[in-house]
Protein backbone atom coordinates (compact mmCIF):
# COMPACT_ATOMS: atom_id res chain seq x y z
CA UNK A 1 0.00 0.00 0.00
CA UNK A 2 2.76 2.37 0.97
CA UNK A 3 5.07 1.99 -1.89
CA UNK A 4 2.21 1.99 -4.25
CA UNK A 5 0.94 5.75 -2.80
CA UNK A 6 4.83 6.46 -3.05
CA UNK A 7 5.02 5.54 -6.52
CA UNK A 8 1.50 7.45 -7.40
CA UNK A 9 3.47 10.56 -5.72
CA UNK A 10 6.41 10.46 -7.53
CA UNK A 11 4.41 9.66 -11.18
CA UNK A 12 2.20 12.74 -9.92
CA UNK A 13 5.43 14.86 -8.93
CA UNK A 14 7.27 13.70 -12.35
CA UNK A 15 4.34 15.04 -14.32
CA UNK A 16 3.82 18.13 -12.43
CA UNK A 17 7.91 18.88 -13.07
CA UNK A 18 6.90 17.47 -16.68
CA UNK A 19 4.25 20.30 -17.18
CA UNK A 20 6.45 23.53 -15.37
CA UNK A 21 9.24 22.25 -18.18
CA UNK A 22 7.02 22.34 -21.05
CA UNK A 23 5.72 25.69 -19.82
CA UNK A 24 9.04 26.90 -19.72
CA UNK A 25 10.14 25.16 -22.59
CA UNK A 26 11.50 27.08 -25.69
CA UNK A 27 9.15 27.59 -28.47
CA UNK A 28 9.36 24.91 -31.50
CA UNK A 29 9.09 25.39 -35.23
CA UNK A 30 5.60 24.10 -36.55
CA UNK A 31 5.82 23.15 -40.27
CA UNK A 32 2.13 24.29 -40.77
CA UNK A 33 2.84 27.60 -39.75
CA UNK A 34 5.78 27.75 -41.58
CA UNK A 35 4.28 26.56 -44.66
CA UNK A 36 1.51 29.17 -44.71
CA UNK A 37 3.81 32.13 -43.96
CA UNK A 38 6.50 31.25 -47.02
CA UNK A 39 2.52 30.73 -49.35
CA UNK A 40 1.82 33.83 -47.73
CA UNK A 41 5.27 35.47 -49.01
CA UNK A 42 4.39 34.11 -52.64
CA UNK A 43 1.31 34.97 -52.53
CA UNK A 44 2.13 38.79 -51.60
CA UNK A 45 4.75 38.70 -54.22
CA UNK A 46 2.53 37.71 -56.61
CA UNK A 47 0.75 41.17 -56.31
CA UNK A 48 3.87 43.08 -57.11
CA UNK A 49 5.39 42.47 -59.82
CA UNK A 50 2.12 40.77 -62.29
CA UNK A 51 -0.29 42.49 -59.96
CA UNK A 52 0.25 45.80 -60.00
CA UNK A 53 2.54 45.68 -63.12
CA UNK A 54 -0.74 44.84 -64.99
CA UNK A 55 -2.70 46.82 -62.87
CA UNK A 56 -1.00 49.91 -63.37
CA UNK A 57 0.28 48.93 -66.76
CA UNK A 58 -3.29 48.69 -68.78
CA UNK A 59 -4.25 51.89 -67.56
CA UNK A 60 -1.53 54.35 -69.02
CA UNK A 61 -1.76 54.60 -72.71
CA UNK A 62 0.02 51.98 -74.83
CA UNK A 63 3.56 53.94 -75.62
CA UNK A 64 4.12 54.29 -71.60
CA UNK A 65 3.07 50.90 -71.11
CA UNK A 66 6.85 48.81 -70.59
CA UNK A 67 7.71 52.03 -68.40
CA UNK A 68 4.86 51.64 -65.70
CA UNK A 69 6.50 47.36 -65.89
CA UNK A 70 10.26 48.64 -65.08
CA UNK A 71 9.50 50.82 -62.36
CA UNK A 72 7.20 48.08 -60.69
CA UNK A 73 9.90 45.25 -61.55
CA UNK A 74 12.88 47.45 -60.50
CA UNK A 75 11.20 49.19 -57.33
CA UNK A 76 10.69 45.69 -56.36
CA UNK A 77 14.14 44.29 -57.04
CA UNK A 78 15.60 47.37 -55.20
CA UNK A 79 13.55 47.39 -51.75
CA UNK A 80 13.95 43.71 -51.83
CA UNK A 81 17.79 44.49 -51.45
CA UNK A 82 17.44 47.25 -49.07
CA UNK A 83 14.90 45.57 -46.96
CA UNK A 84 17.26 42.44 -46.13
CA UNK A 85 20.53 45.04 -45.97
CA UNK A 86 18.93 47.29 -43.52
CA UNK A 87 15.30 47.61 -43.76
CA UNK A 88 14.36 44.26 -41.53
CA UNK A 89 16.72 45.14 -38.65
CA UNK A 90 15.66 48.91 -37.69
CA UNK A 91 11.74 47.92 -38.60
CA UNK A 92 12.13 44.77 -36.26
CA UNK A 93 14.57 44.82 -33.29
CA UNK A 94 14.46 47.07 -30.50
CA UNK A 95 11.53 48.96 -28.92
CA UNK A 96 12.55 52.76 -29.70
CA UNK A 97 9.41 54.47 -30.18
CA UNK A 98 9.99 55.37 -34.01
CA UNK A 99 12.89 53.37 -35.52
CA UNK A 100 14.64 49.98 -34.33
CA UNK A 101 18.55 49.19 -34.56
CA UNK A 102 20.92 47.61 -36.31
CA UNK A 103 20.73 44.87 -34.10
CA UNK A 104 20.45 42.30 -36.99
CA UNK A 105 22.11 44.65 -39.61
CA UNK A 106 22.91 42.41 -43.63
CA UNK A 107 20.72 40.01 -41.33
CA UNK A 108 23.48 38.92 -38.98
CA UNK A 109 23.02 36.49 -35.89
CA UNK A 110 20.29 34.56 -38.06
CA UNK A 111 20.32 30.83 -39.28
CA UNK A 112 18.09 28.30 -40.76
CA UNK A 113 17.71 27.08 -36.47
CA UNK A 114 16.45 30.89 -35.84
CA UNK A 115 12.65 31.78 -34.82
CA UNK A 116 11.24 34.28 -35.43
CA UNK A 117 10.68 36.66 -31.94
CA UNK A 118 7.52 37.73 -33.65
CA UNK A 119 6.16 34.39 -34.57
CA UNK A 120 7.92 31.58 -32.24
CA UNK A 121 6.93 28.63 -34.89
CA UNK A 122 8.42 29.80 -37.73
CA UNK A 123 11.82 30.75 -38.83
CA UNK A 124 12.87 34.21 -38.68
CA UNK A 125 13.85 33.65 -41.84
CA UNK A 126 10.49 33.36 -43.12
CA UNK A 127 8.90 36.09 -41.00
CA UNK A 128 11.93 38.55 -43.00
CA UNK A 129 10.89 37.37 -46.44
CA UNK A 130 7.10 37.60 -45.48
CA UNK A 131 7.65 41.38 -44.06
CA UNK A 132 9.92 42.19 -46.99
CA UNK A 133 7.28 41.02 -49.26
CA UNK A 134 5.13 44.05 -47.98
CA UNK A 135 7.94 46.50 -48.34
CA UNK A 136 7.83 45.65 -51.92
CA UNK A 137 4.28 46.38 -53.04
CA UNK A 138 4.31 49.22 -50.93
CA UNK A 139 6.77 50.67 -52.64
CA UNK A 140 5.45 50.19 -56.02
CA UNK A 141 1.93 51.24 -55.05
CA UNK A 142 3.01 55.04 -55.02
CA UNK A 143 4.28 54.49 -58.93
CA UNK A 144 0.52 55.18 -59.92
CA UNK A 145 0.60 58.95 -58.67
CA UNK A 146 3.25 59.93 -60.90
CA UNK A 147 3.30 57.75 -64.27
CA UNK A 148 3.57 58.25 -67.61
CA UNK A 149 6.11 61.82 -67.23
CA UNK A 150 8.95 60.90 -64.87
CA UNK A 151 12.34 59.95 -64.87
CA UNK A 152 13.28 56.57 -64.28
CA UNK A 153 16.45 57.31 -62.21
CA UNK A 154 14.42 60.04 -60.08
CA UNK A 155 11.81 57.00 -59.29
CA UNK A 156 14.66 54.70 -58.38
CA UNK A 157 16.23 57.39 -56.40
CA UNK A 158 13.25 58.41 -54.48
CA UNK A 159 11.81 55.16 -53.39
CA UNK A 160 15.34 54.51 -52.23
CA UNK A 161 15.06 57.17 -49.54
CA UNK A 162 11.22 57.39 -49.40
CA UNK A 163 11.88 53.30 -48.30
CA UNK A 164 14.41 54.24 -45.93
CA UNK A 165 13.08 57.22 -44.35
CA UNK A 166 8.96 56.83 -44.10
CA UNK A 167 8.53 52.87 -44.85
CA UNK A 168 10.71 51.68 -42.22
CA UNK A 169 10.04 53.89 -39.39
CA UNK A 170 6.52 53.38 -39.84
CA UNK A 171 6.67 49.78 -40.01
CA UNK A 172 8.53 50.13 -36.75
CA UNK A 173 6.24 52.15 -35.35
CA UNK A 174 3.05 50.12 -36.02
CA UNK A 175 4.20 46.03 -36.04
CA UNK A 176 7.74 46.32 -34.48
CA UNK A 177 6.77 47.93 -30.88
CA UNK A 178 7.44 51.46 -31.71
CA UNK A 179 5.11 54.36 -30.11
CA UNK A 180 1.76 53.86 -32.22
CA UNK A 181 1.53 49.82 -31.08
CA UNK A 182 1.92 50.35 -27.90
CA UNK A 183 -0.69 53.06 -27.85
CA UNK A 184 -2.80 50.35 -29.29
CA UNK A 185 -3.14 51.44 -32.78
CA UNK A 186 -5.18 48.53 -34.45
CA UNK A 187 -3.32 47.92 -38.20
CA UNK A 188 -3.42 44.01 -38.87
CA UNK A 189 -2.03 44.13 -42.30
CA UNK A 190 -0.65 47.88 -43.25
CA UNK A 191 -4.19 50.45 -43.98
CA UNK A 192 -1.35 52.95 -43.03
CA UNK A 193 1.80 51.86 -42.70
CA UNK A 194 1.16 50.46 -46.71
CA UNK A 195 -1.91 52.06 -48.44
CA UNK A 196 -1.82 55.76 -46.55
CA UNK A 197 1.85 55.78 -46.36
CA UNK A 198 2.16 55.16 -50.54
CA UNK A 199 -0.58 57.08 -51.47
CA UNK A 200 0.42 60.05 -50.51
CA UNK A 201 4.00 59.55 -51.55
CA UNK A 202 2.32 59.41 -55.04
CA UNK A 203 0.20 62.69 -54.66
CA UNK A 204 3.00 64.72 -53.56
CA UNK A 205 4.86 63.11 -56.36
CA UNK A 206 2.19 64.13 -58.74
CA UNK A 207 1.89 67.58 -57.92
CA UNK A 208 5.75 67.96 -58.25
CA UNK A 209 6.25 66.06 -61.30
CA UNK A 210 3.57 68.18 -62.96
CA UNK A 211 0.16 67.45 -64.88
CA UNK A 212 0.12 65.26 -68.04
CA UNK A 213 1.04 67.18 -71.40
CA UNK A 214 -2.43 67.42 -72.05
CA UNK A 215 -3.99 66.63 -69.52
CA UNK A 216 -7.68 68.14 -69.07
CA UNK A 217 -7.65 68.75 -72.75
CA UNK A 218 -6.84 65.32 -74.66
CA UNK A 219 -8.42 62.29 -73.73
CA UNK A 220 -5.95 59.76 -71.82
CA UNK A 221 -8.21 56.60 -71.98
CA UNK A 222 -6.62 53.00 -71.00
CA UNK A 223 -4.50 51.10 -73.01
CA UNK A 224 -6.01 47.85 -72.05
CA UNK A 225 -8.97 47.18 -69.52
CA UNK A 226 -7.95 43.83 -70.56
CA UNK A 227 -4.61 43.70 -68.56
CA UNK A 228 -6.08 45.83 -65.98
CA UNK A 229 -8.74 43.30 -64.81
CA UNK A 230 -5.98 41.05 -65.44
CA UNK A 231 -3.73 42.64 -63.00
CA UNK A 232 -6.77 43.19 -60.53
CA UNK A 233 -7.92 39.66 -60.28
CA UNK A 234 -3.81 39.03 -59.10
CA UNK A 235 -4.17 41.90 -56.75
CA UNK A 236 -7.16 40.22 -55.45
CA UNK A 237 -5.95 36.35 -55.12
CA UNK A 238 -2.70 38.04 -53.83
CA UNK A 239 -4.01 39.83 -51.37
CA UNK A 240 -5.03 36.62 -49.39
CA UNK A 241 -1.31 36.24 -48.21
CA UNK A 242 -1.55 39.89 -47.42
CA UNK A 243 -4.21 39.93 -45.06
CA UNK A 244 -4.35 36.15 -43.95
CA UNK A 245 -0.86 35.72 -43.69
CA UNK A 246 -0.79 38.43 -40.94
CA UNK A 247 -2.25 36.27 -38.49
CA UNK A 248 1.26 34.62 -38.73
CA UNK A 249 -0.17 30.87 -38.57
CA UNK A 250 -2.04 28.40 -40.41
CA UNK A 251 -5.26 29.48 -37.61
CA UNK A 252 -8.72 30.58 -37.51
CA UNK A 253 -7.15 34.15 -37.32
CA UNK A 254 -6.51 33.34 -40.60
CA UNK A 255 -9.19 31.85 -41.31
CA UNK A 256 -11.11 35.07 -40.47
CA UNK A 257 -8.82 37.26 -42.54
CA UNK A 258 -9.78 35.05 -45.54
CA UNK A 259 -13.43 35.61 -45.50
CA UNK A 260 -13.15 39.15 -44.62
CA UNK A 261 -11.28 39.29 -47.72
CA UNK A 262 -13.33 38.03 -49.51
CA UNK A 263 -16.41 39.61 -48.71
CA UNK A 264 -15.14 43.02 -48.66
CA UNK A 265 -13.41 43.51 -52.19
CA UNK A 266 -17.23 41.39 -53.34
CA UNK A 267 -19.34 44.33 -51.54
CA UNK A 268 -17.09 47.06 -52.93
CA UNK A 269 -17.25 45.86 -56.13
CA UNK A 270 -20.44 45.94 -56.20
CA UNK A 271 -21.28 49.17 -54.50
CA UNK A 272 -19.28 51.00 -56.75
CA UNK A 273 -20.46 49.47 -59.92
CA UNK A 274 -23.72 50.34 -58.56
CA UNK A 275 -22.63 53.88 -57.86
CA UNK A 276 -21.34 54.31 -61.28
CA UNK A 277 -24.68 53.15 -62.76
CA UNK A 278 -26.23 56.10 -60.91
CA UNK A 279 -23.94 58.51 -61.63
CA UNK A 280 -22.98 57.86 -65.26
CA UNK A 281 -25.55 55.88 -66.17
CA UNK A 282 -23.12 52.81 -67.06
CA UNK A 283 -21.14 50.40 -64.83
CA UNK A 284 -17.62 49.91 -66.25
CA UNK A 285 -15.25 47.24 -66.23
CA UNK A 286 -12.39 49.75 -65.07
CA UNK A 287 -14.98 50.72 -61.95
CA UNK A 288 -15.95 46.87 -61.07
CA UNK A 289 -11.83 46.20 -60.98
CA UNK A 290 -11.11 50.14 -58.52
CA UNK A 291 -14.17 49.23 -56.75
CA UNK A 292 -12.80 45.38 -56.02
CA UNK A 293 -8.77 47.17 -55.15
CA UNK A 294 -10.63 49.80 -53.33
CA UNK A 295 -12.36 46.82 -50.83
CA UNK A 296 -9.53 44.97 -50.50
CA UNK A 297 -7.80 47.96 -49.15
CA UNK A 298 -10.28 49.22 -46.82
CA UNK A 299 -10.27 46.04 -44.84
CA UNK A 300 -6.15 45.45 -44.91
CA UNK A 301 -6.10 47.06 -41.16
CA UNK A 302 -9.74 45.37 -40.25
CA UNK A 303 -9.26 41.94 -41.50
CA UNK A 304 -8.18 40.33 -38.56
CA UNK A 305 -10.31 42.54 -35.87
CA UNK A 306 -14.08 42.52 -37.48
CA UNK A 307 -16.67 39.70 -38.60
CA UNK A 308 -17.50 39.11 -42.01
CA UNK A 309 -20.90 41.30 -41.80
CA UNK A 310 -18.26 44.47 -40.60
CA UNK A 311 -16.51 43.72 -43.32
CA UNK A 312 -19.77 44.10 -45.92
CA UNK A 313 -20.50 46.80 -44.87
CA UNK A 314 -16.95 48.38 -44.99
CA UNK A 315 -16.73 47.17 -48.37
CA UNK A 316 -19.74 48.87 -49.35
CA UNK A 317 -18.67 52.24 -48.15
CA UNK A 318 -15.29 51.72 -49.53
CA UNK A 319 -16.72 51.29 -53.31
CA UNK A 320 -18.81 54.35 -52.88
CA UNK A 321 -16.53 56.71 -51.36
CA UNK A 322 -13.35 55.77 -53.12
CA UNK A 323 -15.73 56.14 -56.64
CA UNK A 324 -16.10 59.87 -54.95
CA UNK A 325 -12.02 60.13 -53.88
CA UNK A 326 -11.32 59.50 -57.69
CA UNK A 327 -13.86 61.54 -59.26
CA UNK A 328 -14.84 64.20 -56.91
CA UNK A 329 -11.89 64.63 -54.39
CA UNK A 330 -9.17 64.37 -57.39
CA UNK A 331 -11.01 67.59 -58.75
CA UNK A 332 -10.56 69.44 -55.77
CA UNK A 333 -7.17 68.65 -55.39
CA UNK A 334 -6.33 69.88 -58.84
CA UNK A 335 -3.97 67.09 -59.42
CA UNK A 336 -3.04 64.73 -61.98
CA UNK A 337 -2.93 61.34 -60.03
CA UNK A 338 -2.46 59.43 -63.01
CA UNK A 339 -3.43 56.05 -62.14
CA UNK A 340 -5.53 57.34 -59.09
CA UNK A 341 -3.65 55.56 -56.09
CA UNK A 342 -4.85 58.23 -53.47
CA UNK A 343 -8.41 57.94 -54.35
CA UNK A 344 -7.86 54.37 -53.44
CA UNK A 345 -5.26 53.63 -51.46
CA UNK A 346 -5.35 56.80 -50.29
CA UNK A 347 -8.98 57.13 -49.33
CA UNK A 348 -9.74 53.63 -48.87
CA UNK A 349 -6.57 53.70 -45.90
CA UNK A 350 -8.08 56.39 -44.36
CA UNK A 351 -11.69 55.20 -44.27
CA UNK A 352 -10.34 51.84 -43.17
CA UNK A 353 -8.42 52.70 -40.79
CA UNK A 354 -10.79 54.34 -39.48
CA UNK A 355 -13.89 52.00 -39.61
CA UNK A 356 -11.23 49.04 -37.65
CA UNK A 357 -11.93 51.31 -34.55
CA UNK A 358 -15.89 51.04 -35.22
CA UNK A 359 -16.13 47.30 -36.19
CA UNK A 360 -13.86 45.68 -34.26
CA UNK A 361 -16.45 45.96 -31.35
CA UNK A 362 -18.23 42.68 -30.28
CA UNK A 363 -21.35 44.24 -30.44
CA UNK A 364 -20.77 44.70 -34.06
CA UNK A 365 -19.20 41.46 -34.51
CA UNK A 366 -15.63 42.29 -34.15
CA UNK A 367 -13.00 40.13 -31.98
CA UNK A 368 -12.86 43.25 -29.48
CA UNK A 369 -13.42 42.47 -25.81
CA UNK A 370 -12.80 46.11 -23.78
CA UNK A 371 -12.77 48.15 -26.51
CA UNK A 372 -14.18 51.58 -26.19
CA UNK A 373 -15.15 52.58 -29.26
CA UNK A 374 -14.53 56.53 -29.21
CA UNK A 375 -11.37 55.72 -27.57
CA UNK A 376 -10.25 53.82 -29.96
CA UNK A 377 -11.33 55.60 -32.86
CA UNK A 378 -9.31 58.18 -31.30
CA UNK A 379 -6.56 56.18 -31.35
CA UNK A 380 -7.14 54.50 -35.21
CA UNK A 381 -7.90 58.59 -35.93
CA UNK A 382 -4.21 59.47 -34.32
CA UNK A 383 -2.14 56.75 -35.98
CA UNK A 384 -3.68 58.09 -39.46
CA UNK A 385 -2.17 61.42 -38.84
CA UNK A 386 0.82 60.22 -38.17
CA UNK A 387 0.95 58.33 -41.07
CA UNK A 388 -0.08 61.19 -43.46
CA UNK A 389 2.22 63.61 -41.92
CA UNK A 390 4.80 61.97 -41.63
CA UNK A 391 5.18 60.66 -45.19
CA UNK A 392 4.17 64.09 -46.50
CA UNK A 393 7.22 65.34 -44.60
CA UNK A 394 9.52 62.87 -46.49
CA UNK A 395 8.28 62.63 -49.63
CA UNK A 396 7.95 66.76 -50.30
CA UNK A 397 11.79 67.07 -48.78
CA UNK A 398 12.77 63.79 -51.14
CA UNK A 399 11.04 65.48 -54.61
CA UNK A 400 12.66 68.53 -53.83
CA UNK A 401 16.40 67.20 -53.66
CA UNK A 402 15.92 64.91 -56.00
CA UNK A 403 14.76 67.97 -58.62
CA UNK A 404 17.06 70.12 -57.61
CA UNK A 405 20.30 67.81 -58.06
CA UNK A 406 18.93 65.59 -60.90
CA UNK A 407 15.66 66.81 -62.07
CA UNK A 408 12.06 64.48 -61.75
CA UNK A 409 10.28 64.96 -65.25
CA UNK A 410 11.55 64.04 -68.73
CA UNK A 411 11.35 66.72 -71.50
CA UNK A 412 7.92 67.10 -73.69
CA UNK A 413 9.73 65.14 -76.55
CA UNK A 414 10.44 62.04 -74.80
CA UNK A 415 6.74 62.58 -72.73
CA UNK A 416 5.25 63.16 -76.49
CA UNK A 417 7.35 59.92 -77.95
CA UNK A 418 6.52 58.13 -74.85
CA UNK A 419 8.17 56.35 -72.26
CA UNK A 420 8.80 52.87 -73.26
CA UNK A 421 11.42 54.25 -76.31
CA UNK A 422 12.60 57.34 -74.40
CA UNK A 423 13.36 55.84 -71.35
CA UNK A 424 14.36 51.97 -71.93
CA UNK A 425 14.74 51.93 -76.08
CA UNK A 426 12.03 49.19 -76.27
CA UNK A 427 7.81 49.08 -77.30
CA UNK A 428 5.54 47.05 -75.40
CA UNK A 429 3.98 46.83 -78.80
CA UNK A 430 4.99 46.22 -82.39
CA UNK A 431 2.58 46.69 -85.52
Amino acid sequence: MRRGLTGLIAILGFAISTSAFAEEAAPTLDSGDTAWILTSTLLVLLMTAPGIGLFYGGLVRAKNMLSVLMQTFMAFSLVTILWFLYGYSFAFTGDGPIIGTAEKLFMRGITIDTLSSVLPTVPEYAWAAFQGSFACITATLLIGGFAERIKFGAVMAFIAVWFTLSYVPQAHMVWGGGFLQEDGALDFAGGTVVHINAAVAGLIGAYFVGRRKGFGRNTMMPHSLTLTMVGASLLWIGWFGFNAGSAGAANGLAALAFVNTVCAAGAAALSWAIAETFTRGKAGMLGAASGAVAGLVVITPAAGFVGPMGAIVMGLIAGVVCLWGVTGLKRLLRVDDALDSFGVHGVGGIVGAILTGIFVNTCLGGQGSDFSMAQQVWIQFKSVIVSLVWSSVVSLVTYFVIDKVWGLRVTEEEEEEGLDKTSHGESAYHY
